[in-house]
């Protein structure tokens, strides 16, 4: 499945995108031979966490090459994870950084930069395919915690996809809101660690540590 999303050119406007992003570069990463392709899923296969974002930063995965990793965004995740035992190192730099993920695995529900960060509907439905294939193979999840309201819903709809158990109504997103399937399964929802929420205050370093907490003690080591 990794090398099938690699090769992925399913959404034209992304794929213009992610290639314009890796052959111009931003100014401090001229030096950088940028990924510019799809992103896979990575982590433990035997996870019984599951991170769920929206889509690969235009300068972070897509030029590194691997989710969450270059960017202010990574920086928060990786640092929660560390904090809670779910990660080896606090910081993502590049693939060759040494990080390895213990009990996790992280995925998106886009795996194209998309501009502006936003990916279109018809993006996410062609996307889709992916996360469907991912879900069954990670038989341990117990616990996903979703980075923002088109992660929660994304994750959502497959569910409803796969023919698993969904409460009535929906849930509906909030930060810190937390739903429990019939089949052991946990959603915890949390705002995404995006620079406009942490640098304007909407998500502080306590709120997103007390997500990743909520896990931790539904996830006894």
């Amino acid at each position: 499945m990794e090398k099938t999303i690699i090769c992925c050119r399913r959404c034209p406007r992304l794929v213009r995108y992610r290639e314009e992003v890796a052959r111009t570069k931003r100014r401090q990463y001229q030096n950088w031979e940028y990924w510019g392709r799809p992103l896979p899923g990575f982590g433990d296969p035997k996870a019984r966490l599951l991170v769920v974002g929206l889509a690969p930063a235009a300068h972070g995965a897509n030029r590194t090459g691997r989710l969450f990793t270059g960017d202010r965004s990574g920086d928060w995740l990786y640092e929660a994870l560390y904090r809670f035992g779910f990660a080896n190192q606090p910081t993502a730099t590049s693939r060759q950084d040494g990080l390895k993920l213990k009990d996790c695995y992280i995925t998106a529900i886009v795996r194209c930069a998309p501009p502006q960060n936003k990916p279109t509907l018809q993006e996410q439905n062609n996307c889709r395919p992916y996360l469907l294939e991912e879900i069954p193979l990670l038989k341990k999840v117990r616990v996903v915690i979703a980075l923002g309201q088109m992660a929660f819903a994304g994750y959502l709809r497959a569910r409803k996809e796969l023919d698993l158990s969904l409460p009535g109504p929906l849930p509906r997103f909030a930060h810190g809101s937390r739903t429990d399937f019939g089949d052991r399964m946990t959603l915890l929802g949390s705002y995404h660690p995006s620079q406009q929420n942490t640098f304007t205050g909407r998500l502080t370093a306590p709120m997103f540590h007390k997500v990743f907490a909520t896990a931790r003690h539904l996830l006894p080591h």
